[in-house]
């Protein structure tokens, strides 16, 4: 009888112990506590986040000066620093500050949700919460937008959204179609859709899709004729990290018309523009029209919440899940609709509306966009371009051999590529280190800003910031790169 001996290996293997069997009591690790983690130093912070967070994203912190920051509280426009710095938030966490830092009215709810020791996890029973929220969502949306799902965070509420879409448009239509220079997540479906090789990485993704570019409605008929197959389009009304792009009124409303010609089903990506960012709830409200589903998240859990939505109309959302057999398909997560997040973006919507936000988005979004172009027509050398919708601004400065002297353009222009973002990075920096303002940077076009501060942002603070950028600017390009090499040696 032959006797097979299992091959020696060449590689060492990490040997663990077992547990001991006896009754002695598991020893607790070394962990922070959370008043330590609150009087942390920056060295340590660093040390942590080099050590388990992302050593990586450390480096472009350092390059902006952000590492230097530690936030020791946060308020209505405005971040505390440890050193008392009162910095003018015009990021807004990528449009999830709608509401501001910390707004009394959530932090209330929240408080009085705890103080009563409310529900939180209610998977096995109907949440009253979770069912007030859908119903104010079905009531904030157009047209027949009524059957709501929640989840945790935009990249899961676009899912969602996309998987809603394909189970309704049918087995015998299974593409995808979406636009250039998108976002819509990281997770593995959205970023089938999601057009950048930095997200997409060497990952193995779905292949149901068909890419087009943004704004280009022929491109959008051309494939509809071409391919039966196609059943759902996706797309962000305005493209965030393509650097703040709009289509025109006709665009949509063609879109719509096509749409409804050829049978595909629109998802509007509304996770950025939506929640009264634009100067409407939705930013498709402004071309009167009404897709098929939709996705809003950010600022929908009020500042305090991780909260994403989607909202379908019932047409579609009965032909994917409208049986006992098939309503379980996608159903809740375990935290989808936990009670203090519902709690919490109930109050956020009923602030929305009682504060006249969304109406304070399109006003005081005029003056910030009107105040910037006038900054334009002072620096055109500098500043290409200034558009957008309420809050949801880009600020897009020339490629940085178009900034210079026109004997040194050529000599530089070969670079603009490599030096892409650069301009922007430089003003971003300094408007940190010498006037306290925070703004955001955009995925795709690194030239532009991206502004999106708290829809509580009064005609003040966008003096301050546009004060600021102009008294930057005013330097000029040299001293600008100066400063920001001195910032980098200190």
């Amino acid at each position: 009888m032959n006797i097979m001996t299992k091959p020696e290996t060449t590689h060492t293997r990490a040997v663990v112990n077992a547990p001991s069997l006896s009754p002695d009591a598991i020893a607790k690790p070394d962990l922070i506590s959370v008043e330590a983690a609150k009087a942390m130093n920056l060295a340590t912070m660093t040390d942590l986040f080099k050590a388990h967070l992302n050593p990586g994203q450390l480096h472009f912190m350092k390059l902006l000066g952000f590492h230097k920051v530690k936030v020791e509280s946060a308020e209505g426009m405005f971040y505390v620093d440890q050193n008392g710095r009162k910095i003018l938030d015009f990021f807004g966490g990528f449009g999830s500050l709608a509401f501001g830092h910390n707004h009394p009215r959530i932090l209330d709810a929240r408080k009085k949700f705890q103080d009563e020791k409310r529900h939180e996890i209610a998977i096995a029973f109907m949440s009253q919460y979770a069912a007030a929220l859908a119903h104010n969502l079905a009531k904030c949306s157009p047209g027949n937008l009524d059957m709501v799902f929640l989840g945790s965070s935009g990249s899961e509420a676009m899912e969602a959204a996309i998987k809603v879409a394909e189970r309704a448009a049918g087995p015998k239509r299974p593409k995808i179609v979406y636009a250039e220079n998108s976002f819509h997540g990281k997770t593995k479906g959205v970023l089938s859709i999601t057009d950048g090789q930095l997200y997409r990485g060497e990952f193995k993704l779905t292949d149901n899709t068909v890419r087009v570019p943004f704004a280009d409605i022929d491109a959008v008929e051309a494939a509809f004729k071409s391919d039966p197959a196609i059943g759902v389009i996706v797309l962000e009304t305005i493209q965030g990290g393509g650097g703040i792009v709009q289509a025109p009124a006709e665009y949509w409303q063609k879109l719509r018309a096509l749409c409804d010609q050829y049978g595909v089903l629109w998802v509007a990506d509304e996770v950025q523009c939506g929640l009264g960012r634009s100067g409407r709830f939705y930013a498709f409200e402004h071309y009167g029209v009404v897709p098929d589903v939709t996705a809003l998240a950010k600022s929908l859990g009020g500042g305090k919440s991780a909260v994403g939505a989607m909202i379908a109309s019932r047409e579609v959302y009965m032909k994917a899940y409208g049986t006992p057999k098939t309503a379980m398909i996608h159903a809740a997560a375990t935290f989808g609709g936990i009670g203090e997040a519902s709690i919490t973006a109930i109050e956020a919507l009923n602030v929305l509306y009682d504060e006249g936000l969304i109406d304070n988005a399109a006003a005081t979004g005029t003056y910030l966009l009107e105040r910037l172009q006038a900054l334009q027509t002072k620096h055109p050398k500098i500043i290409k371009d200034v558009r957008g919708k309420g809050f949801m601004i880009g600020l897009e400065f020339h490629d940085f051999s178009q900034t210079l002297p026109m004997v040194l353009r050529p000599i530089v222009s070969v670079l603009d590529d490599k030096l892409k973002g650069s301009l922007s990075g430089f003003v971003g920096a300094l408007l940190l280190r010498d006037y306290d303002v925070l703004v955001a940077f955009t995925e795709y076009n690194r030239n532009v800003i991206r502004l999106e501060p708290p829809l509580i942002c009064q005609p003040e603070h966008v003096d301050r910031f546009v004060d600021a950028l102009d008294s930057l600017l005013s330097r000029g390009i040299v001293s600008i790169v100066k400063d920001f090499v001195k910032s980098q040696v200190k």
